[in-house]
Order: structure tokens, then C-alpha cells, then sequence
């Protein structure tokens, strides 16, 4: 988990590309409603889509689910997603 405060946290952490994690990937297409993904904080449900954000992808807002706490924003290029039984 990462701290509260995240202006000492190097930036690095903050992306996803450097969590990478074994049947997950990075997906430009966005995921829908109720879907589970992976983000910096860990396993998320996805409650909202809202707008674009500046690199194309929709912003998410996220709820962690197995712990309490207010849900969090994050571009649909910084989660990763559940990759295809068929990829």
C-alpha cells in the first residue's frame, strides 16, 4: 500500500508498467463497470468511467475491494486488466 502522502513517493511507483503481474496487461480498451482490475493500490472494482484523460484512455474511478476506503481515480493505461483465455 502506498502512503498517504505520495510527494516522496518516486514516480516510478505510481505506474503500473513497473508492477508488472502474470496474467495481467496493460489494455487501452476500457474496462466496463463492476470489472476487476489491477492497480497500484492492488485488486480494484471498477464503480465509474468518466472523461478522457491527456494520453486517450477513459479516467476510472476505483474502489480497492478487500479493504475500506474512499474509492480512487486512475487512467484506464495505469491498470492492468485480466488478459484473454484465448491471447
Amino acid at each position: 500500500m502506498l502512503p498517504k502522502n505520495t510527494s516522496r513517493v518516486p514516480r516510478k511507483l505510481l505506474d503500473i508498467s513497473s508492477h508488472p503481474q502474470e496474467g495481467w496487461e496493460v489494455n487501452e480498451a476500457t474496462p466496463t463497470v463492476g470489472t476487476t482490475v489491477l492497480s497500484v493500490e492492488g485488486l480494484a472494482e471498477v464503480v465509474r468511467i468518466l472523461g478522457k484523460v491527456s494520453d486517450g484512455t477513459r479516467l476510472l474511478e476505483l474502489k480497492i475491494t478487500d479493504r475500506d476506503g474512499p474509492s480512487f481515480f486512475a487512467a484506464t493505461s495505469n491498470v492492468l486488466q485480466k488478459q484473454d483465455s484465448d491471447s
